[in-house]
């Protein structure tokens, strides 16, 4: 019986597994790509993130100072504005001769520097409004989640005490 189907010269076959074998690098290629671009995009959210928490716990961290020193709090020792510096003193809840007044100042000058440490340029402003007997305080957290690409990243908390 003869073979229905023809079969082609070997010459005419050659270079064919070559070619599928090209195609299939590059779309594999491809592909690659696209899964590194995806994993680069999942740690800058991921650092984002990261960034974000920090700034939360930083804000909580000086809302509970301003709340165990909370009569300071209320006369504006803890007002600070962006970019300005906060004058330390030694001070610490448990130093024997440590005014409430020294203590906010210590409070800020910490707060400040572990802003500074923690988050890329980051700084930090505090600031009151007076509505009759409640005052709210609005903590602000700076930081550069961009690289300097864009406006810096704020985080605006807001409590009352």
């Amino acid at each position: 019986m003869r073979s229905i189907i023809a079969k082609k010269p070997l010459s005419q076959t050659r270079g064919f597994s070559m070619i599928e074998i090209l195609v299939t690098v590059v779309v594999l290629s491809i592909g690659l790509l696209g899964l590194a671009g995806m994993q680069l995009t999942g740690l800058k959210y991921n650092h984002s993130a990261y960034l974000r928490s920090q700034a939360t716990l930083l804000a909580s961290d000086i809302i509970d100072r301003m709340r165990a020193n909370r009569k300071m709090a209320r006369q504006g020792n803890y007002d600070i504005a962006i970019d300005a510096e906060a004058g330390g003193t030694s001070c610490t809840a448990i130093t024997a001769n440590c005014s409430p007044a020294d203590l906010a100042a210590a409070d800020l000058a910490e707060w400040k520097q572990q802003l500074q440490d923690l988050l890329p340029a980051g700084d930090g402003s505090i600031s009151r409004t007076i509505n009759g007997s409640e005052i709210r305080f609005t903590v602000t957290i700076q930081w550069d989640d961009t690289r300097g690409e864009l406006p810096p990243t704020q985080l605006p908390v807001e409590t009352v005490l």
